[in-house]
């Protein structure tokens, strides 16, 4: 008889520590049995795709999530295949595939074939641009669940919009209205059909498809705010309750779960206090799309995106969804996804250094730029690539030339 493997946190929960534990824990620096706490009380999971494990949540350093994928009006594979090998040789930690357009099962296993990184998909896309909403059946969007889980997928973005916040959301006084592409079509398909959301409805059905292959449920966020006037209206904390309701119930189930929440357009003094209230609701880790801080930014999205998500990550979110310099605009190149990579990387690293102090990496650049020493700085950058084609060789720096600052001291000091 077929016997399940258990998911992690069955194991946690049993104290079991697992090799993806294991794995997690040393690339962090932490205890295993303190990540294992962790994932039992569903503060922290694990996301895993073959040997490739990443941890996000509570204690774990940030984590910087890459979207790809072609739309209905560009179907280019090999260039959002070229974004993926970007995304992994420049240190994104997941890849969300979002492709609606063209062959999306055939995209998405040749975006497989390119990176060992761990695979978020949004299933409702390839529903909705496979079938159509207008024929669309809850049947069809479960077997397309079930479908991309046997292909290994690692985490599923499920949106649990209801009749209540989109009654909510029209009525109240957004400017931008409903901005969650995932969110729109599962709300289309309710509203055409006059039908319940099927991912609430069969809600049990849907885990246990990710309890079977131990797949992380992201509950996404429909009601995020799209400009910075928008503010938390009462559609946005009608999903943040239903939210930590269904991961509550999902983790007790078994079923690793994620809170997508704060994402979109959020005025920077409201970050922390909004970041505050999803804390309030749920220990989930807590994703985060941007959030932009402003709107005027456009062309420099990722720019304006870095500073939003710094505060976020700072003030607690645990894993960071990145933009680009496209955003709002057109799908990105692959140079623009790594300049987006780049911007959250940072954003990223500073959040982590406002939660848990002062990072080694920052010592060391320290220490190498004191001694003046070129290969050092280079090797201690975020993005080594970029820096070592800006660094003169062998120096001085260019912009001080014989009036290095660091230099001009040490002389100084050396001929005391």
């Amino acid at each position: 008889m077929y016997e399940r493997m258990k998911t992690q946190i069955e194991e946690a929960q049993e104290g079991i520590i697992s090799s993806q534990m294991k794995a997690v824990a040393a690339a962090e620096g932490i205890e295993a049995e303190d990540l294992c706490r962790s994932i039992a009380a569903g503060e922290a999971v694990i996301m895993t795709r073959g040997r490739c494990s990443i941890g996000i949540g509570r204690g774990l350093r940030t984590k910087v999530n890459v979207n790809l994928g072609t739309s209905t009006s560009r179907v280019h594979p090999e260039e959002e295949v070229e974004k993926a090998r970007i995304a992994e040789l420049h240190g994104a930690d997941t890849i969300t595939d979002l492709s609606t357009g063209g062959d999306i099962t055939a995209i998405r296993r040749t975006i497989f074939a390119a990176t060992a990184l761990p695979i978020t998909t949004v299933p409702i896309y390839q529903a909705a641009a496979g079938i159509g909403i207008g024929n669309l059946t809850a049947e069809d969007v479960l077997a397309t669940l079930k479908h991309q889980a046997e292909e290994g997928v690692s985490s599923f973005v499920l949106h649990a919009v209801s009749r209540e916040m989109i009654d909510a959301a029209w009525d109240g006084e957004r400017i931008m209205g409903v901005v969650s592409k995932g969110g729109s079509m599962t709300a289309a398909y309710m509203l055409t059909h006059d039908a319940e959301n099927p991912f609430v409805e069969h809600f049990d059905e849907v885990l246990a498809i990710l309890r079977e292959h131990d797949i992380v449920l992201s509950l996404g966020n429909t009601m995020r705010s799209g400009c910075i006037h928008d503010e938390m209206d009462e559609a946005q904390k009608g999903e943040m309750r239903q939210n930590a309701r269904l991961a509550a119930y999902a983790h007790e189930r078994g079923v690793q779960t994620i809170v997508e929440g704060l994402g979109g357009h959020v005025r920077a003094d409201r970050i922390p206090v909004y970041l505050r209230r999803y804390r309030e609701h749920s220990p989930a880790p807590l994703f985060v799309a941007g959030p932009l801080p402003i709107d005027t930014a456009v062309g420099y999205d990722h720019i304006a995106g870095c500073v939003g998500a710094s505060i976020a990550s700072g003030a607690g979110a645990d894993y960071l969804c990145y933009l680009t310099p496209a955003e709002h605009l057109s799908l990105p190149t692959p140079d623009q996804v790594r300049a987006g990579l780049i911007a959250f990387k940072i954003a990223a690293h500073i959040g982590d250094s406002i939660k848990y102090g002062m990072d080694d990496e920052d010592l060391a650049l320290a220490r190498s730029r004191s001694r003046l020493d070129w290969d050092g700085q280079v090797a201690h950058a975020i993005d080594p690539e970029t820096a070592r084609a800006l660094a003169p060789e062998p120096g001085p720096c260019t912009m001080c030339g014989d009036f290095c600052a660091v230099a001009l001291m040490k002389r100084l000091r050396e001929q005391r």
